[in-house]
């Protein structure tokens, strides 16, 4: 498993007049996660997509525990929990202050060939990346 931890401030423009976050921010945040999960690993997500892979979402579920509030300072969990082939599972959990879990969440994406527009399998250059992590964080 791999696990790598975002913090994010909520901000004004991201919350609903009871200062809630406004549920269409959660997939931003993730974004967030995703592609800093990516850059723990030794790759942005820009060098992946230069090398010819792009990583649409084809799956999104969440699951609201309770409200993210302006202000806040939420931690965004993020896990790989199996190795990828032609997909890649995202698991979140998102925390706040108080280090309560308020949020889960799960996306699915898949590995396009950016010049064919086909479904391919994991790039071993990203595939070597995340086995290493994986081995490491064992």
């Amino acid at each position: 498993m791999i696990l790598t931890t975002t913090t994010i401030r909520v901000r004004y423009g991201e919350t609903d007049p009871m200062k809630y976050v406004y549920y269409g921010n959660y997939a931003e945040y993730f974004e967030v996660a995703r592609v800093e999960l990516f850059r723990s690993l030794g790759m942005s997500y820009d060098e992946i997509e230069k090398r010819g892979i792009f990583l649409p979402v084809s799956e999104y579920k969440i699951k609201y525990l309770k409200p993210a509030l302006y202000d806040q300072i939420l931690e965004i969990r993020t896990y790989i929990r199996q190795i990828p082939g032609a997909r890649i599972v995202f698991d979140y959990e998102i925390y706040n202050e108080e280090n309560v879990k308020i949020t889960e969440a799960s996306t699915t994406l898949f590995f396009l060939d950016s010049q064919t527009n086909k479904i391919v399998k994991c790039p071993d250059y990203l595939l070597t990346l995340i086995e290493n992590k994986w081995n490491n964080s064992i």
